[in-house]
């Protein structure tokens, strides 16, 4: 077992340690009872590595547990997300575990699910305006904080920086930025120049920081939302990419451990994709067998750079 798949197995167990009062076990306690369970996940993009290996931990999970999984892929178009979550619905599957394209706009296909008594787990993102039993989410919040103070201890506490946002409407981005933000005003010698959406996409990351760094040739640091982003950025930022300006990412993708290895990407917040989509499976069984899962599960992040890169890679 590698130490990467021994932290993962960490963090689960230590996520899903169960009270005396909700119980552990599943309902019957017999695994061929689980046959007949049938879980559809609506993923929002397969088009991004994050997400796929999310699919491979959820397929491994349910294959663990006996479940059939139904997969979808949204290609980041809520409306056509939204579809997918009333065909399973329609379906009558036991649970729906969604990681919504645009937190809002997920709100009423789960209300659907919701009138049907179908429970709705969420994954990565958090879904507005309808119920979900629970969030399994990495602490993005927290994780943003981390990047900030990672991009202090690059920059010597002085510079002028970019922040890549990413898609609008998610949970992620939202709080990814509001952690960044609020710990970067803790060095008032560190200047936000500019912000802008690049939808999570590499290639959009590639362009928005092209257009910003034109417009902004002093800057010094680019915190980027996740690695997809982060690695736009450093095709834009060439030879200058981790040596004059100091780049920082999140998600701690396989490119993203690529980069850092190469000294091109300096630090990624480094969630933990395939755990989340193992425990969104997990918790939307309990869920069906009858037991109720926390509101909010939160998966630590870490900070991954050029020490430590080979232990989670």
């Amino acid at each position: 077992m590698s130490k990467r798949k021994s932290t993962y197995a960490v963090v689960t167990a230590a996520a899903l340690i169960c009270t005396a009062a909700t119980g552990c076990g599943s309902g019957s306690g017999k695994s061929g009872d689980k046959e007949d369970i049938k879980i559809g996940l609506a993923l929002s993009t397969l088009n991004n590595p994050f997400f796929v290996e999310m699919k491979k931990g959820a397929e491994a999970q349910a294959k663990a547990e006996g479940a059939e999984l139904s997969v979808q892929d949204a290609q980041d178009d809520a409306s056509q997300q939204a579809g997918q979550i009333e065909n399973f619905t329609s379906q009558n599957v036991k649970s729906i575990i969604i990681n919504p394209v645009d937190s809002d706009a997920a709100g009423p296909a789960v209300k659907a699910a919701n009138n049907a008594s179908i429970p709705v787990i969420a994954v990565d993102r958090a879904v507005n305006k309808a119920k979900v039993e629970t969030t399994v989410a990495s602490d993005n919040v927290g994780g943003g904080k981390k990047a900030a103070a990672d991009m202090a201890k690059q920059l010597g506490e002085q510079g002028n920086i970019i922040v890549l946002r990413g898609q609008p409407g998610t949970s992620a981005s939202r709080e990814r930025g509001q952690g960044f933000m609020s710990g970067i005003k803790k060095y008032p010698g560190i200047k936000v120049v500019a912000k802008q959406p690049a939808d999570f996409d590499r290639a959009k990351g590639l362009d928005v920081a092209t257009n910003l760094l034109q417009s902004h040739p002093d800057v010094t640091g680019v915190f980027a939302e996740n690695d997809e982003m982060a690695l736009g950025a450093i095709k834009a930022l060439g030879s200058k990419a981790g040596k004059q300006v100091k780049v920082v990412g999140f998600d701690g993708t396989p490119d993203g451990f690529k980069a850092i290895k190469k000294g091109t990407l300096n630090t990624s917040i480094a969630q933990q994709p395939a755990e989340l989509g193992r425990m969104a499976v997990r918790n939307a069984i309990r869920k069906i067998e009858g037991n109720d899962p926390d509101s909010q599960i939160k998966v630590p992040v870490v900070t991954v750079n050029e020490k430590n890169v080979r232990r989670y890679s």
